[in-house]
Formats: C-alpha cells, sequence, structure tokens
C-alpha cells in the first residue's frame, strides 16, 4: 500500500511538469512504471479530483483538486491576502519584482510572485520548487534554518549558472556571510544574466519562516545597487513577520 502511495505521488509531482498536458505513455515512460500501472494510478488520482484528462487530446494534467488544496494550505499559512499587500508595495518602491518563498526539505518552494513597473521582469511560479544553493532567499531560508548545518553539508551543489558556488566549503563560507550581514546576493548564479538579493523573514527567535527577494537582469541592475534594496526589504520582511503566522 505504501508502495502504490509513494508511486501516485510520484506520479503527481511528474504531471506538474505538462500544465499542457501530458499523454500516457509519456508520462509512463518518465515515471519508469509499465503504461498498465501508470494508467491505474491515474485513475485513482482522477476520481478523486487531482488528476484530469482531456476526452479531446487523451492527455492528462492535474486536477483542481490540488489547486483547493494548494489555496486552503495557503489560507492556512497566512500567505493569501497578508503577503501580496506588502510586495506590492515593495514592488511600488523598488520598480522591480517581489517574490516570497518557504523551505520544503532540499528546495525552496515559490508562494508569491508581484512584478514591477519595468518592462522584463523575472518570475517565480507559485507552487513552483528551486534550488536552495544558488538563489539569494534559498541562502536566507538555509542560513536561518533550525536544521542550517545538516543543509550546508548535504545539499547537492550543481553549477546552474555560470557563477554558482559548487564547493562545500565555499558554500558554508556564503552561508555564514549571509547570516552575519542578514541579506543574500546572488549574482548570475542560478541563471546567467539574472541577479537578486533576498532577506529572511524571521520569527522572534531568528528562524525564517519564509524570504523575500528582489531579482533583476544583471544589465539593468550591479550588485551594489540591488544592495540599495536591502532596507526596504528589511521592512517589507519586518511586516510580514508580524503578520504571517508562526
Amino acid at each position: 500500500m505504501a508502495d502504490m502511495v509513494g508511486k501516485a505521488l510520484r506520479v503527481l509531482s511528474l504531471l506538474g511538469g505538462y500544465p499542457e498536458g501530458v499523454p500516457l505513455s509519456e508520462l509512463a515512460r518518465a515515471a519508469g512504471y509499465p503504461v498498465s500501472t501508470t494508467h491505474r494510478l491515474l485513475s485513482s488520482l482522477q476520481s478523486e479530483g487531482f488528476a484530469r484528462n482531456d476526452p479531446v487530446s487523451k492527455r492528462y494534467s492535474l486536477g483542481l483538486r490540488l489547486f483547493e488544496l494548494g489555496q486552503s494550505v495557503s489560507q492556512a499559512r497566512g500567505f493569501a491576502g497578508v503577503a501580496l499587500p506588502v510586495m506590492q508595495k515593495l514592488s511600488a518602491e523598488t520598480g522591480e519584482p517581489t517574490l516570497l518563498a518557504v523551505l520544503d526539505g532540499h528546495n525552496q518552494v515559490y508562494v508569491h510572485s508581484v512584478q514591477g513597473s519595468q518592462r522584463l521582469q523575472i518570475r517565480g511560479e507559485p507552487g513552483a520548487r528551486g534550488p536552495l544553493h544558488c538563489t539569494s532567499m534559498g541562502k536566507c531560508l538555509v542560513a536561518f534554518a533550525p536544521n542550517r548545518d545538516e543543509l550546508v553539508a548535504s545539499l547537492e551543489l550543481p553549477a546552474l549558472g555560470p557563477r554558482t558556488i559548487t564547493a562545500r566549503e565555499a558554500f558554508a563560507a556564503e552561508i555564514a556571510a549571509v547570516r552575519e550581514r542578514g541579506f543574500a546576493i546572488a549574482d548570475e548564479e542560478h541563471e546567467e544574466g539574472i541577479r537578486a538579493v533576498g532577506v529572511p523573514i524571521r520569527t522572534p527567535d531568528g528562524t525564517a519562516i519564509a524570504a523575500l527577494s528582489t531579482a533583476a537582469p544583471a544589465y539593468r541592475l550591479s550588485v551594489a545597487q540591488l544592495e540599495e534594496f536591502v532596507p526596504a526589504l528589511r521592512a517589507a520582511a519586518r511586516e510580514l513577520a508580524a503578520l504571517l503566522p508562526r
């Protein structure tokens, strides 16, 4: 039973990577399961509303039940309606997008993204997962996590951008520096041509419950210019720390 639950969850996770839907055979190959097993799992998921099958294209995609659950989590965590006004105010001040993420295991999960006034904007798709080691929010989440030492020692450090930190000792030093100064910079570490600055949203004991960042194309803002946003980011983070439930 536990094995089938794990397989069903894997199928759900894979479906999330196909927003336009995916044929049964392709999903089975991606999951590494026989077509018959994948079809049986999808049928169970579909009966509960977690997956759907387009009757015309025959492609499978995520069902609305997941959206409903996601909204419930967002409401319970206090993100819906609470974070957006603060983030909108920050983006109006900086002109750049504001992103919010939370820690989930060895990843970050984007919760909200608010666009600024500039024409070209960096987006963080709500619900999407991202790396911790090479993003400004990820570094903040690691630096102020209760299990910081475990994360520093065990996170995979793949090179995703031209300046990704991939050496364990250098990563440990970077996280220590983030704790010391209270903010993080990602300078073309996650993607070429993208820079970001992030701050933690902390509880009174110093633990990060989320992280906030401003991101922009490297051609538009230097690292020094991004650092000028830190006071505004910190003010927004303090406001959110008071509003968001623990």
